[in-house]
């Protein structure tokens, strides 16, 4: 269909066109016509309708949410005296990171082997990228970082979302995170080897922040269609995306749980980034994603009580909906997605990990701060990646000489240079791992392509899967994870029973193995 009938389309419907992307045909349509949805879908030229939100006022004073990371109440031990010891080889803080460990991201492994070439790109798209943190700042490719979200306010009930905006028309800058999320991602992906703080899995790669998301955390279609977009037309060779689409956990077509409404707004994102998928992946982008922090097979039904989780009409609230295994949840379960589960320090997958046989690609180390002889939470058992000194001066989270008040962040001097960095966990952090040896895959194999590096993204697949350490399904198979969380000055004993299916060559906890960043560019 052409975009003239498409345009004549909406005008019919009432709608007027704020932003358009051609490449995939998705577009950002306002509109005063209560009936819009019904109008646009009498139109044939018109695919599929989805409301993206309603921006409410903003709040006095703002008060951001995490992003969608799985955290823990309490810590064990302080994390101000692990600081490793710097050495001619490894960084200040190397000794903390048993996930470069475990994928043999080191100095005597992949670093020496492979450390990456300045010329692959590699796109965060996430919550954005704080490109002066001193252990970022050196492989941040400022001209091509591109911010496609604008910051929301609140949500249609009024209730913050962002906050306050605090820059020109509600956009932040290309170099700006407001989460800490992005950040940490990127830091594990590239942090260069420059005797600072802490290496990423490819330390000479270079870093595009691809913002999709908001300061909330939250991530929409719009944005994940331009980022995607964007990627490809620039000659992005690898992706994190280490989120799903909001605001359903899982889009599904034909759900009776749904309202009509509700199922053509989940058609038409499936669709949208969908398509936007394809079009990065015809153009040599290799796409990864975390697998999700529900600890459920997403080969299987489920119940779904967290969507729809922004509202798009006043009054909208989440319900609870059984979920058939043929729903989606955007991008992971996409076509051309490397899904990535999470591991902890003993190599077990992550608690939070969800996982799925035939669903999860590969595993690569999230953290896991339970992954303890007593269940209890270590902030040493969680993944350690740079943090913005300007969100923990905010946060309340330094003293009045710089140094942390909390044990899970940590800072590391260089002279007169200093950076911060936390732990954390969740498959947004096992994700970022795949992507840093995806990158490294690149730099050693890939061809020389308008003035970069580039390898067919099937290439890519083939040797992270194939490199991966194959890894057995637990015995028994019905794994029973306990942990125990504070609640109230008292330890609460949580428990949860996942079960492994399939063969040590790829299961649903594993898939083909726990990648490997050595063998990935020995083979």
């Amino acid at each position: 269909m052409s975009t003239g009938k498409a345009h004549r389309a909406v005008r019919e419907a009432g709608g007027e066109i704020v932003h358009e992307n051609r490449d995939v045909g998705v577009a950002t349509v306002r509109s005063g016509n209560p009936a819009f949805v019904q109008d646009a879908m009498d139109e044939r030229a018109l695919v599929g309708v989805a409301h993206n939100r309603i921006i409410g006022q903003a709040p006095k004073t703002a008060k951001k949410k995490s992003a969608k990371v799985e955290q823990l109440v309490g810590t064990k031990n302080g994390a101000a005296a692990l600081a490793g010891k710097p050495s001619k080889d490894k960084e200040p803080l190397a000794d903390l990171q048993w996930d470069m460990k475990q994928i043999h991201a080191t100095a005597d492994g992949s670093y020496k082997k492979e450390p990456g070439d300045k010329r692959v790109l590699v796109g965060v798209l996430d919550t954005g990228v704080d490109g002066d943190h001193p252990d970022i700042k050196p492989n941040f490719n400022r001209q091509l970082s591109r911010n496609f979200t604008t910051d929301i306010p609140a949500d249609a009930d009024g209730n913050e979302v962002d906050g306050p905006c605090e820059f020109k028309g509600c956009v932040d800058p290309n170099d700006w995170d407001d989460n800490d999320h992005g950040t940490h991602v990127a830091s594990t992906i590239a942090s260069p080897r420059n005797g600072l703080g802490m290496a990423g899995v490819a330390p000479n790669v270079s870093i595009v922040n691809l913002r999709v998301g908001q300061d909330s955390g939250y991530f929409f279609t719009q944005p994940t269609v331009d980022g995607l977009t964007y990627a490809a037309k620039n000659g992005i060779d690898v992706v994190n995306m280490s989120y799903y689409v909001d605001p359903w956990l899982w889009n599904c077509g034909n759900n009776p749980a749904d309202s009509p409404q509700d199922q053509l707004e989940q058609r038409t994102i499936a669709t949208a980034v969908q398509r936007a998928l394809d079009f990065a992946h015809e153009r040599d982008v290799t796409l990864i994603a975390a697998a999700g922090n529900e600890r459920v097979d997403y080969t299987k039904t489920n119940i779904d009580d967290s969507s729809p989780d922004f509202p798009s009409v006043p009054g909208e609230k989440p319900y609870e909906r059984t979920i058939p295994a043929s729903c989606v949840s955007m991008p992971s379960e996409g076509e051309h997605v490397i899904p990535v589960s999470s591991t902890g320090p003993s190599t077990r997958k992550s608690y939070f990990s969800s996982y799925g046989n035939g669903y999860v690609a590969v595993a690569a180390p999230g953290g896991d701060k339970v992954d303890t002889a007593d269940q209890r939470p270590d902030d040493r058992a969680g993944v350690w990646a740079a943090y913005p000194e300007r969100l923990a001066k905010e946060r309340g989270e330094l003293n009045p000489d710089g140094t942390p008040k909390t044990p899970n962040i940590i800072r590391s001097c260089k002279g007169d240079d200093c950076a911060y960095y936390q732990s954390i966990q969740g498959t947004s952090m096992a994700s970022p791992h795949a992507v840093g040896v995806a990158a490294l895959i690149v730099s050693k194999y890939g061809k020389r392509d308008r003035g970069g590096l580039t390898l067919d993204p099937r290439a890519v697949e083939g040797i992270l899967r194939g490199t991966a350490t194959a890894k057995e399904c637990p015995s028994p198979r019905a794994y029973e994870y306990v942990w125990y969380t504070l609640v109230d000055g008292k330890w609460v004993k949580n428990t949860s029973t996942q079960t492994c299916e399939g063969s040590k060559a790829r299961n649903g906890f594993f898939g083909n193995g726990i990648v490997d960043a050595l063998n990935a560019v020995s083979h």
